[in-house]
């Protein structure tokens, strides 16, 4: 009787380590939901190529779910992007416009900047190809015979990245592009690529966002892999001691985010399922002088 009882007693016990055990492995493995920001809205600018591309489909939402920050994104070329951070209209960019950024840096409307990824720049145009310029090796040769043939060229002219690489190219060639040929857009980069497909054109643009819109669009790429086309995306967190209404926390946040490894994993393998391989390769902690190389 008091065996019985005694191995009635051990059951007993036994089966409530059981079931305390299940309640905590089961705590553990519930998702750890993020504390409340102060300031849970954050205002991001940036480039018509994150948002066209569908990266920021894919890292805001994450971001999202893993801060408690609630992101409202303003797409625009990243020369009006960096004007929103000057006015303090914005609380974190992500552009790639290098040499404007450093002129943003230096004028201290930012306070912090830091390498997130690259990819290219293209030179894309109709199978026809009438200035001639498939397969050449160097950008700035091909955009010589296209304003040598008048051949007509799509600009965004709206001083984002992409335009300021093409104007840059032009510069390299010691052209000054005008005249009929020389058509603006003065849209983001889905769109110009609409237009220059339309009407059988060549425009510059970056390989994420034409291969995101290739289904809808009757262009080649012509020209690639030269240097001078390497595409590089920096974040930037917006001045509070010039912005003090700026949400800095979560501009900080944001750039903690998309430099750390969960972020540059998803940056990483983006676009692989669809395309084969990657839109953009990872680069937070590279030497920035070695990319592309």
């Amino acid at each position: 009787m008091k065996l019985t009882k005694l191995l009635n007693t051990r059951f007993a016990v036994l089966l409530i380590l059981s079931v305390v055990l299940a309640a905590c492995s089961t705590a553990k493995e519930a998702p750890v939901q993020p504390v409340a920001p102060e300031n849970p809205t954050l205002i991001l600018a940036t480039t018509t190529s994150t948002q066209d591309s569908g990266l920021l489909d894919i890292l805001v939402p994450d971001f999202q779910t893993r801060t408690g920050y609630t992101v409202q994104t303003v797409a625009v070329g990243s020369g009006e992007a960096m004007k929103m951070g000057q006015l303090c209209n914005a609380d974190v960019l992500l552009v790639h416009s290098p040499a404007a950024e450093k002129d943003f840096m230096g004028n201290n409307y930012g306070s912090d900047r830091r390498l997130v990824m690259h990819n290219d720049f293209v030179i894309v145009g109709p199978s026809s190809d009438p200035a001639g310029i498939k397969g050449m090796t160097l950008s700035v040769d091909a955009f010589m015979k296209i304003a040598g043939t008048q051949s007509s060229f799509i600009t965004r002219g709206d001083e984002s990245g992409t335009n300021s690489k093409e104007l840059a190219i032009w510069k390299s060639a010691n052209i000054t592009p005008a005249g009929d040929w020389y058509i603006e857009s003065g849209q983001g980069m889905g769109a110009t690529l609409q237009i220059a497909s339309e009407k059988a054109d060549y425009t510059l643009t970056d390989r994420a966002t034409l291969l995101a819109h290739q289904g809808g669009l009757q262009l080649e790429i012509l020209v690639e892999g030269d240097a001078p086309l390497l595409n590089i995306y920096h974040v930037i967190v917006v001045n509070p001691a010039n912005c003090p209404s700026a949400n800095n926390a979560g501009a900080i946040a944001f750039a903690d985010y998309v430099v750390s490894p969960e972020a540059q994993s998803l940056i990483g393998s983006f676009g692989t399922e669809k395309f084969g391989s990657p839109l953009f390769t990872p680069d937070a902690g590279k030497d920035e002088a070695t990319l592309g190389k």
